[in-house]
């Protein structure tokens, strides 16, 4: 498995490990359905190392997350 650095990551899931673990195992099971990936891979990468490789592309996000940042974005356009 390649390694994905959490830096990167983290940020993504509003800093929860559990948070960004949940989000990539909900992509994975959803590439093993449809094998549809949203970025260009190589055949022999597993599932879990792509949801979060497209999780750090942006190209996955969590609703809740980017709900709540953009929400802050707006309270602090009120100045």
């Amino acid at each position: 498995m390649a390694y994905q650095p959490l830096e990167e990551l983290l940020p993504r899931s509003k800093w929860g490990v559990y948070r960004l673990v949940r989000l990539a195992s909900k992509r994975a099971l959803e590439l093993s359905v449809t094998g549809a990936a949203l970025i260009e891979t190589s055949s022999n990468q597993k599932l879990a190392t792509i949801a979060l490789e497209e999780i750090r592309a942006g190209k996955v996000v969590d609703q809740e997350a980017a709900e709540e940042t953009e929400k802050a974005a707006k309270s602090k356009k009120r100045f």
